[in-house]
């Protein structure tokens, strides 16, 4: 990663996780941002702050549940009074629907879905929109491959997703005149712990090794091979990043072509 690609920025990252949370976070370090990170987890918030400042930049954590009001105001808050600048907004954090036909699936399971993955997200990114219009920043969504394919169960979160993909559309188109530019990454499979142990209950189910239920998946792609989160995170990096900024209202697919847009 190129440390001048993101060299000085304030990057906020909203869903820090383990996975690509942890990964948008330290591949945007590696490219010489400092981080502010948010999650409803504590413990996960040290843990990656230890991995950003181990690259040589700050990090400052607050804890956060986007779907509180107070919560996100605070994160908007405490991100200007650390470093009196916001440059990149990450919105990671998302909510999984009921997987189930739509024809059977609970509305309110559906609603809440919605609430995080649509409307909280666009709550908090109105809260930085004054910091981003101050420093012409840039917005990315983490959307999902679910955009691209109709397959049974999926539909609420297919609903959940897309609502997020024409709300990044919009935004970008109204916020273009601020200077500000907003752009998506839609990942495929991610392979990481969540999908490891997955494969492997799969596995197991089948009386087959991981490694099978890997190259079967993987199969369905041009490379034969499952993205990284790092490879996730890179083209997070590079939409935030200088080398996009004529980029703006697009959807950048990391699936290892699996589909194609």
């Amino acid at each position: 990663m190129n440390a001048a690609m993101l060299r000085d920025k304030v990057v906020v990252v909203s869903g820090v996780g383990p996975g690509l949370g942890r990964s948008i976070a330290v591949q945007s370090a590696r490219a010489g941002a400092d981080l502010v990170l948010a999650a409803r987890t504590e413990s996960t918030l040290d843990q990656v702050a230890k991995a950003v400042t181990e690259e040589g930049r700050r990090a400052v954590t607050v804890p956060t549940d986007i779907t509180d009001a107070a919560a996100a105001e605070n994160l908007a808050t405490e991100a200007m009074a650390s470093f009196g600048r916001v440059d990149v907004l990450v919105n990671n954090a998302f909510a999984i629907p009921p997987l189930v036909d739509l024809a059977e699936a609970d509305l309110d399971a559906v609603r809440a879905g919605f609430e995080t993955s649509a409307v909280a997200t666009l709550r908090l990114t109105r809260l930085f929109i004054p910091a981003l219009t101050e420093s012409k920043g840039s917005i990315v969504m983490i959307n999902s491959m679910v955009l691209r394919h109709s397959q049974r169960r999926y539909g609420a979160y297919k609903m959940a997703k897309a609502s997020v993909l024409a709300m990044a559309q919009s935004l970008a188109t109204e916020l273009g005149l601020r200077g500000i530019r907003v752009n998506s990454v839609a990942p495929g499979y991610i392979w990481a712990d969540t999908l490891k142990w997955y494969f492997g209950y799969l596995a197991d189910k089948r009386g087959v090794s991981r490694q099978q239920i890997y190259d079967e998946t993987a199969a369905h792609t041009d490379l034969r091979r499952l993205p990284e989160p790092d490879e996730i995170a890179d083209a997070v990096v590079f939409l935030a990043s200088h080398l996009a900024r004529a980029i703006t209202g697009q959807c950048l697919d990391v699936n290892s072509g699996e589909y194609h847009h």
